[in-house]
């Protein structure tokens, strides 16, 4: 859908729209929980748990508000699908073997194969896939919606091994700098949710402005990439996850580089604007509603609750 930027409000409409906004993420949350339970085997692990879900709605409600809960559908399935993904590569991967299987296994289905008995992350991204292709839309823009996925998993893929492989004698390092590390920010699959929810809910005007649109997005997700960061550091360190911090010597280093991500990036949104106001709002929305977000919570869970 196109059309005006969302108003802001102030007053008693303020609220009327925040509490609509809550609903759709009650809904959100009611569809997700039908998804865990299809597919317990992808989310067994305790992380997985009703405060998970409860963020994954409210993201997306929060961030494309205009749309009813039946068309958010997709969208917030998708998301919750990059978390499975993100747990099965960073957490249960014990090998570049296993990571590489994952992403064959998902790539096959995104090319239209079934999935294999057992690879519950490609069975539920089968479902996804199907569901897509009850949009006429999808016939048209797979083959984007193939490279996002690929973009991602190989994104995925390559944090894997600058985590887990050996120092390279060649250069005496094995971690990236911070440039290598947020051209690599595909993996945090901002952009492969982006596309699924223009394909699934965006019109002709939408789609036409598509790859206008994903540029502008992966701008956003350089921003996002390091909003998280900032704000998770403490878990990634007990996690083993990899961190912005962790590649320079001053944090104030991420720091301005946030600042001059994010200004970059609302320049480019107000030119987008004058196209697809709608579509660059929602970009707003997600830098927005993240910074917000971290300053109290984190996806994973809660910090010092």
């Amino acid at each position: 859908m196109t059309g005006a930027p969302w108003p802001v409000r102030t007053g008693p409409d303020a609220v009327a729209e925040q509490g609509r906004v809550c609903a759709l993420a009650v809904r959100g949350v009611r569809d997700l929980q039908s998804v865990t339970a299809a597919h317990p085997e992808l989310f067994d692990a305790a992380p997985f748990d009703a405060a998970l879900l409860s963020s994954v709605a409210t993201a997306i409600a929060f961030t494309a508000p205009w749309h009813t809960a039946a068309e958010l559908r997709i969208t917030t399935r998708t998301l919750l699908w990059v978390f499975a993904a993100d747990w099965q590569v960073d957490y249960l991967a014990r090998s570049a073997d296993d990571v590489r299987q994952v992403v064959t296994d998902c790539l096959a289905v995104a090319d239209g194969a079934a999935p294999q008995p057992g690879r519950h992350l490609a069975r539920l991204l089968a479902d996804l896939r199907d569901a897509l292709a009850e949009v006429p839309a999808f016939a048209r823009y797979r083959p984007i919606w193939r490279e996002e996925l690929a973009r991602m998993l190989a994104a995925v893929s390559r944090e894997w091994d600058w985590k887990n492989l050996p120092t390279d004698p060649s250069t005496g390092r094995r971690l990236p700098d911070l440039d290598r590390y947020l051209d690599n920010a595909d993996n945090l699959a901002c952009s492969f949710v982006n596309v699924t929810h223009w394909i699934a809910t965006g019109d002709d005007k939408t789609l036409a402005q598509l790859t206008d649109l994903l540029d502008a997005g992966r701008g956003v997700q350089r921003v996002l990439r390091l909003v998280n960061d900032l704000a998770t550091h403490g878990r990634d360190d007990e996690w083993g996850d990899l961190n912005a911090l962790q590649l320079v010597t001053a944090p104030e280093q991420v720091h301005a580089r946030l600042t001059e991500l994010t200004s970059r990036s609302r320049g480019d949104l107000a030119a987008l604007a004058e196209r697809c106001p709608r579509q660059a709002d929602y970009l707003h929305r997600q830098i927005s509603f993240t910074g917000g977000f971290y300053q109290l919570s984190d996806f994973w869970g809660a910090r010092d609750e």
